[in-house]
């Protein structure tokens, strides 16, 4: 109910802007009232504490309905939109992925435009995270959800004594820099529609853009260079941004070792491809400097604006910056993959590995941040991983079954598990998703799903020890 409720908000843009689609979001909330008015009927009699098998399931059911509610607006305004389109839209925004198999989007009303950014926006943190914020009677049922939901290996690090404060902390933070992006892109050269828009979905890293030609649209160093700079932010842990906020300090930002790794592999692949780009004569280094740190930044962080198609270039630079995305992100942010923490830590084990090789009998603590990272952390990131890259690849076999190329079916899955929004070949930075057939797109929106909940949230609901009692 409270989803639906959140669907009054395009119908007000709608109606500032006369664009006649206010009654398709009033139509998707009553609908999704009364479905949920029905649910709480048949439910409201079994009342107990929520345990942490209940969290899953919930959390999975909840995003599996929004997305179902979301998708309503689309195909209301355009009749000839198949479901499985407009699921796919819905699910590409709530998930902050932003890949889209819409064209027109210079022309589309405005209140559908924003409903695409301002979904992002509230997927990007979590809605549960938002209810859990908003409605503090869950209490401990509250923890059980925040934990199912939030992104990241790390999930019992708490801001504040009651996991409410935590998310409204989270969000305080999360809404604050959104405004100060909105500021800035106006500042920069966006209209406030634009600046509000983009604001959304580059805090939510979420990628979706107002227009077909994405950032390009703008052609501006000034945009490209607020907008980077909001999306490195995005990418960090929204916890060391609360932190250094109470600080009034950036002491937080040098404690953390996701964040010193995060800008090091920024910096140093955008020199290494500008210089590549200039080097085999795609551009002088100064516009290489340029198009890399925007584009490189946007899919590291698994954001997905672009401003030029750099699918076109020799294919070591988008297969890198693809591959990035598997990485960058930090925990406890926007962003999706791995997470630069997991690939700290692989590499840390991996290094204590090969000194038990040499001292068999050496005790060799693995640190993070100053602290000992305990082996129920290691084992569970080992866990992760192997599963994360076992989805791809069973993944992208199902997509080559389904008659696509490599390239197209591989990027795709990266850049959908991962929340990054465009690949590569047919689902380019030039193109989007639109050529693939059904069965191709809903498997696309179950790697976005999979990738926005961290792949064992939802697939633990398959396996036989979830349902016993």
């Amino acid at each position: 109910m409270l989803f639906s409720l959140l669907l009054a908000v395009p119908a007000l843009v709608s109606l500032w802007y006369d664009d006649g689609s206010a009654r398709h979001f009033l139509q998707a909330a009553l609908t999704g009232l009364a479905l949920g008015a029905a649910l709480w009927a048949i439910s409201f009699r079994y009342q107990r504490e929520l345990r942490t098998r209940d969290g899953f399931l919930l959390v999975a059911l909840v995003w599996l309905g929004f997305t179902c509610i979301a998708a309503l607006p689309f195909q209301y305004h355009f009749p000839a939109m198949s479901y499985t389109d407009a699921f796919f839209e819905a699910m590409s925004g709530l998930s902050t992925t932003g890949a889209t198999v819409m064209t027109g989007l210079d022309t589309l009303p405005r209140s559908l435009n924003f409903w695409r950014h301002f979904s992002s926006w509230l997927g990007g943190m979590g809605i549960i995270v938002l209810a859990v914020a908003i409605l503090p009677m869950l209490g401990i049922g509250g923890m059980r959800l925040y934990k199912a939901e939030m992104p990241g290996p790390i999930k019992d690090n708490k801001l504040a004594p009651r996991i409410d404060s935590t998310a409204k902390s989270l969000w305080y933070v999360y809404c604050g820099m959104t405004v100060a992006c909105a500021v800035a892109l106006k500042i920069a050269g966006m209209d406030w529609f634009d600046a509000v828009c983009h604001a959304f979905t580059t805090i939510a890293l979420g990628g979706a853009s107002t227009h077909d030609a994405s950032v390009g649209h703008f052609d501006s160093p000034a945009i490209e260079m607020v907008m980077t700079g909001f999306m490195v932010l995005a990418a960090l842990n929204y916890a060391t941004h609360f932190v250094a906020w109470q600080q009034r300090s950036v002491r937080a930002y040098l404690r953390d070792s996701e964040a010193k790794a995060i800008l090091l592999l920024l910096t140093a692949s955008v020199l290494m491809l500008s210089f590549y780009l200039a080097i085999e004569g795609v551009y002088d280094f100064p516009t290489a400097l340029r198009h890399v740190s925007f584009n490189l930044v946007s899919i590291a962080t698994d954001s997905g604006f672009v401003t030029v198609d750099y699918g076109q270039w020799p294919i070591f630079a988008p297969l890198w910056i693809l591959f990035l995305s598997c990485v960058t992100a930090s925990s406890g942010s926007t962003g999706s993959g791995i997470k630069m923490f997991r690939t700290l830590t692989l590499a840390r084990q991996s290094q204590r590995e090969m000194q038990q090789l040499l001292h068999p009998n050496a005790v060799i603590p693995l640190r993070a941040n100053g602290q000992r990272v305990p082996d129920t952390l290691v084992f569970s990131v080992l866990g992760f991983i192997f599963v994360y890259f076992m989805s791809v690849v069973l993944l992208t076999f199902v997509l080559l079954a389904s008659g696509l190329d490599f390239l197209t079916a591989f990027s795709a899955i990266v850049a959908c598990i991962n929340n990054a929004g465009p690949g590569l070949g047919q689902v380019g930075p030039a193109a989007n998703y639109q050529s693939l057939t059904d069965f191709q797109t809903w498997v696309c929106s179950l790697a976005m799903l999979l990738g926005r909940l961290e792949i064992f949230t939802l697939l633990i609901l398959f396996t036989p020890a979830f349902w016993r009692k």
